[in-house]
């Protein structure tokens, strides 16, 4: 997978929003076919899945697909629906330890190769939203080579905490932060959980601003409207960009004079320093790739 910056929701029911995806900038359209679908439309929501993915796919957009929980008995089928060539991957809630994860494998393996696919082709990015989950957040991130990310549903969580959500959600701090922190160290993407105030870009800016510093990389937007804001919060800053690249170009030429380290406007460079500007350059160039 390439940028996860923002990922959209788009109601697998909804043959409106569906085609109005096609337009989304979105770096991830995530067709969900669980929360957002009522029960009574799951059956359909999956049956028109699986017709919108290959032509939102056909329009150059990388799609994937929220299917419900293992403990539905729901998902099985919705994977053998889903999984074909134009599909990128797929999230799944409500997983507790890794061997759920290691389950979604195991699942997936004989359907990829049904579909001609090589084996760990669908990535999965499985939403962490139980207290059980965070106590196994790092080894659900390890659990299999497709996770490409580990996503943090507040809402299911404070749920199954039995809090409250609160307007500042202190309550989360912890679970938040836990999940950002194992991503990292699983070397997978931190996805934060969606604002659900869509009528509100200040707020989102605050809140998502919050996320990226706590180590996130990405956001999920319940509206078109928060992608925009969602992909600016994500990318780097211009001068920052403009900053890195003079640090790399000058420890390019001090390594050539054999020097290990330097100084740029007054403030010492060393390796730590450049590894952060070429990873933040390389992001650059992927969110310049995608555009073009």
């Amino acid at each position: 997978m390439q940028l996860l910056r923002s990922i959209v929701f788009v109601p697998g029911n909804r043959s409106n929003m569906l085609e109005r995806a096609l337009g989304f900038g979105a770096d991830i359209i995530m067709v969900d076919l669980e929360d957002s679908v009522p029960p009574g439309e799951k059956t359909a929501a999956c049956e028109l899945a699986t017709e919108w993915v290959p032509r939102l796919a056909a329009a150059g957009k990388r799609v994937m697909v929220r299917v419900n929980a293992l403990e539905t008995g729901l998902a099985a089928e919705e994977l053998a629906a889903m999984v074909s060539p134009d599909l990128a991957g797929i999230s799944i809630g409500k997983g507790n330890t890794a061997w759920d994860m290691q389950q979604v494998d195991q699942l997936l393996a004989p359907l990829e190769t049904k579909a001609g696919l090589e084996t760990g082709s669908i990535k999965v990015i499985p939403w962490i939203e139980t207290a059980m989950a965070i106590v196994h957040v790092y080894e659900m991130a390890r659990a299999s080579q497709r996770i490409v990310g580990i996503a943090f549903g507040a809402e299911d969580y404070t749920n199954d905490m039995g809090v409250t959500r609160s307007d500042f959600g202190e309550e989360c701090y912890f679970a938040r932060s836990s999940v950002a922190v194992a991503a990292r160290a699983a070397g997978v993407a931190g996805l934060d959980g969606p604002f659900v105030g869509f009528r509100d870009p200040d707020g989102l800016r605050t809140d998502a601003g919050a996320a990226r510093r706590m180590g996130y990389t990405g956001k999920f937007a319940i509206h078109p409207a928060q992608i925009d804001v969602i992909n600016e919060t994500f990318s780097p800053d211009p001068e920052d960009v403009a900053y890195a690249r003079r640090v790399v170009e000058a420890w390019d030429e001090a390594e050539a004079a054999g020097r290990g380290s330097l100084s740029i406007d007054g403030r010492m460079v060393d390796v730590p320093v450049v590894k952060r500007a070429q990873n933040l350059l390389a992001q650059a160039a992927a969110i310049e790739a995608m555009s073009n």
